[in-house]
């Protein structure tokens, strides 16, 4: 399975998670078979290129994303792709991932999402 992390500048595993899902300069992705870490810049409409971040990630062919905020609307094309996202985490992604890996992390529900994304509004 890939498990995708939004993290800022260079990403991998010693990087901090981004703030918000579709805004992170880079992905990480982690291969939970091989643990095989790649790093792919966010080349979604939000960065100058085409699609959504979730169109994106679903390309990548990841089936988890872990990150600590994220909008309704690109919850909701996440979950659609079949895609699972969990919430709660906090510093850099190798924390991020074990803590998903020991079970720690609770899945994201619109409930739990950023209602005000987009709008100034903190989802912390």
């Amino acid at each position: 399975m890939k498990v995708c992390l939004p993290t800022m500048e260079k990403g991998g595993m010693d990087d901090e998670l981004s703030e918000h899902f579709g805004g992170a300069p880079t992905f990480t992705i982690v291969d939970t078979e091989t643990k095989d870490v790649k790093v792919v810049p966010n080349q979604s409409d939000h960065f100058g290129g085409e699609g959504k971040p979730p169109e994106y990630i679903e390309n990548l062919g990841a089936t988890v994303v872990i990150c600590r905020g994220i909008g309704p609307k690109a919850m909701i094309m996440l979950r659609d792709f079949g895609i699972d996202v969990y919430l709660g985490s906090t510093g850099n992604a190798k924390n991020a991932f074990e803590m998903w890996s020991a079970g720690k992390l609770q899945k994201a529900s619109i409930q739990n999402a950023c209602q005000g994304h987009g709008h100034g509004h903190s989802c912390h």
